[in-house]
């Protein structure tokens, strides 16, 4: 087990080699000294976010396939598709649409920035002869005024390119800042009402209670419209050991305007006993002696690992893509390709997770209670460290992480990306009743992932390329329940996980957003249902099985469900190229049958997670919509992302397009849950259909010992 030291975020010059390579220090400080010569850092203005504005998809590749720096190789998908690593820069697809207006501009339906003398997503960041313009966006705001703006700075030509103040009524707030964690417990410790509350409930020394700021959602209360708040819940935690998700205070919130310092409302609505059982699962006490009987497993690759890492381009095996981080969020994946016969087709140009909403079920006093844990808390803020040997086991490369802090300065995330690869099983295997061959292939995957803690919860990122041309992704959720006082008896939204301790029900929803380019940008999806057939004249034993594919051709129609009972996938095909029998390359997406957004339709967060009313949306490609739930969610009224995105009801069928998938667990607690919860794991696959012309794992040598 070897860390094999590779971090190519610190190895990277000033100037970046690709136009997707992730912003370094140098860049953000560069940035920020733009921001402070245009005079917005003056007074206390703080950044909420602050990331690369990726070039939209033409400026990486060029009108006929080149990107910048040198043309690219011609692909399966024809000249139009660089290959991987056929430039000085490599192979790598620039994001998926991350505009010159950057993360997440509003659609071409919004206004969203004015711009000197161009559009955010409009022309003219291509340098003369050279890559494109290298730009960053941020999210700032005066924190004694709460005025929000949302800036774009040219580095290459040391100006600002756009910049657009925020109206909070309609466009909701920017991201909660770590300073917001802080101040809320400043505030609500120094409240002689809440203070009073938390006497009522025996806690009178308040050093002993954490407050927990949520973000606040938007429910058109009078007196909350245009404020930044947070909703604010208490636990008590006695040492710096305790584990204060075992003992909530239940009944009492304060309502903390963050910008005016204070409490507007405290909503003190009803008393229950603070759990009393530790739940702290690191003492001998609560979690008894170790096991013993537990042997080493050591995993070793004596030639070192099949992969290579230039920079940030992962080669393995066939696959090429560029690796990318974003404080929001969080690991991205770039110009995916995969080789065949020698040639690099596309598959991928895009890959991220940029969404995630918890909704809670507790239609009482914890109403208001979901999280958006991208949109709002910046999941790529809070990755973890990873270590050998615990988090990640093998022959092991790791890629740092830069993020910046409210003030705008760099952090290094050491060890934020972990890459390495796993056997994974039989591949193949035939034992041949009639020549006596028998043949067996292991699997192997590369896998790249990180890990992020936001609150209570951690989240682990899985992608994995296998051998045979698969793609999976998957979400291992794992950490502490967010917990609340259980009054007894068959509550119907919550488990009783300890004496007196509840575990509220609720759904993790996630958003992958796929910029497919399946052997080019000439795309489309089918919809595929299998079913059987009744008895008949061409069926007369009823034991027919056939598909039924339906052709998805406008945005509309392409809003849709999975659906277990009839094995639905969707296919998603090139308009352009074709296997060797004439039928379109294609790779198909094997969602998980699991339950969409349960709130009621009509509900305020049914209007704020619109993305999550369904399990597929189909997009045409615009470099402005980068976000499932729109640029801003904190406090946003509703509307604004997938929803608003498909109102033009654009052309999908044979066009450049953007899938968003939404899956997640619907979570009831279970006792075994309480006090650390085991993974549980949710995700997708996307798998080869008529891609290649046969097995591509035929050439797989057999394992030494057979």
């Amino acid at each position: 087990m070897t860390d094999t030291a590779l971090r190519a975020a610190q190895a990277s010059g000033p100037v970046p080699v690709h136009p997707l390579e992730p912003a370094g220090a140098a860049e953000y400080l560069a940035g920020r000294d733009i921001l402070a010569a245009a005079g917005l850092l003056a007074g206390p203005v703080r950044f909420a976010y602050y990331g690369l504005e990726e070039p939209a998809k033409d400026e990486v590749l060029g009108p006929a396939g080149e990107t910048a720096g040198g043309p690219a190789g011609e692909t399966a998908a024809g000249p139009d598709r660089e290959t991987e690593g056929e430039t000085a820069a490599g192979p790598d697809r620039e994001t998926e649409g991350e505009t010159a207006a950057g993360p997440g501009r509003e659609t071409a339906a919004g206004p969203d920035r004015e711009t000197e003398g161009e559009t955010a997503a409009g022309p003219g960041r291509e340098t003369a002869g050279g890559p494109p313009d290298r730009r960053l966006r941020a999210f700032l705001i005066n924190v004694a005024t709460g005025e929000s703006c949302d800036v774009v700075v040219s580095l290459t030509r040391r100006q600002v390119v756009s910049r657009r103040v925020l109206d909070p009524r309609a466009d909701g707030q920017v991201p909660i800042m770590d300073r917001d964690f802080a101040t809320a417990e400043e505030v609500v410790r120094a409240d002689p009402a809440w203070r009073a509350a938390m006497a009522r409930r025996g806690l009178d020394d308040v050093t002993r209670v954490r407050a927990c700021p949520l973000t606040a959602g938007s429910f058109g209360f009078p007196g909350e419209d245009g404020r930044r708040l947070v909703r604010v819940l208490a636990f008590v935690q006695d040492d710096e050991h305790g584990y204060a998700w075992a003992h909530p205070v239940d009944g009492v919130a304060a309502y903390v305007d963050l910008v005016e310092r204070r409490v507007i409302e405290l909503v003190d609505e009803f008393v229950l006993p603070v759990p009393q059982e530790s739940g702290d699962y690191d003492d001998p006490a609560v979690r008894g002696p170790h096991r013993t009987t537990l042997r080493p497993i050591e995993i070793t690759q004596p030639e070192g690992p099949s992969f290579t890492l230039d920079g940030h381009l992962l080669r393995w095996e066939g696959w090429s893509m560029r690796v990318g981080f974003d404080a929001r969020e969080g690991l991205t994946l770039h110009q995916i390709s995969v080789g065949d016969s020698g040639r690099e087709r596309p598959v991928i140009y895009r890959a991220s997770i940029p969404e995630m909403v918890v909704p809670y079920g507790d239609p009482k006093f914890r109403y208001w209670q979901t999280y958006f844990d991208s949109g709002e808390y910046l999941v790529g803020k809070w990755a973890n460290s990873l270590e050998l040997g615990c988090d990640c086991l093998g022959e092991i490369a790791y890629l740092d992480a830069t993020v910046t802090d409210d003030g705008g300065e760099p952090r290094t995330i050491r060890n934020a990306i972990c890459i390495h690869e796993e056997d994974f099983g039989i591949l193949w295997k035939h034992t041949d009743i009639f020549n006596g061959s028998a043949q067996s292939r292991r699997q192997r995957r590369l896998v790249v992932s990180f890990f992020a803690t936001i609150g209570n919860y951690d989240y682990g990122f899985y992608w994995y390329f296998y051998l045979d041309g698969t793609i999976e992704c998957e979400i291992k959720l794992t950490g502490a329940l967010f917990t609340a006082a259980h009054p007894g008896g068959n509550h119907p939204h919550s488990t009783e996980v300890a004496p007196g301790l509840g575990a509220p029900a609720h759904q993790h929803l996630f958003s992958a957003r796929l910029d497919m380019d399946v052997d080019g940008q000439a795309n489309a999806v089918e919809e595929i249902d299998v079913a059987g057939l009744p008895a008949g004249p061409g069926n007369p034993y009823g034991n027919a099985l056939v598909q039924q594919i339906t052709r998805l051709r406008t945005e509309s129609q392409a809003a849709r469900r999975a659906d277990g009972s009839r094995g639905r996938t969707w296919r998603v095909i090139s308009t352009e190229r074709a296997n060797r029998f004439g039928h379109p390359a294609s790779y198909t997406l094997y969602p998980e049958a699991a339950p969409v957004l349960l709130a009621d339709p009509g509900s305020p967060v049914a209007a704020r997670a619109g993305f999550a009313a369904q399990h597929l949306w189909v997009t045409r490609y615009d470099p402005a919509q980068r976000y499932p739930a729109g640029d801003f969610v904190n406090q946003h009224p509703g509307g604004a992302g997938l929803p608003e995105f498909i109102r033009g009801d654009r052309d999908i069928d044979g066009t450049d397009i953007v899938l968003w998938h939404t899956f997640g667990p619907t979570h009831f607690p279970r006792l075994e849950d309480w006090p650390v919860m085991p993974v549980a794991r949710c995700g997708f696959t996307l798998k080869p259909t008529g891609f290649f012309d046969r097995n591509p794992t035929l050439d797989v040598p057999p394992p030494q010992h057979c």
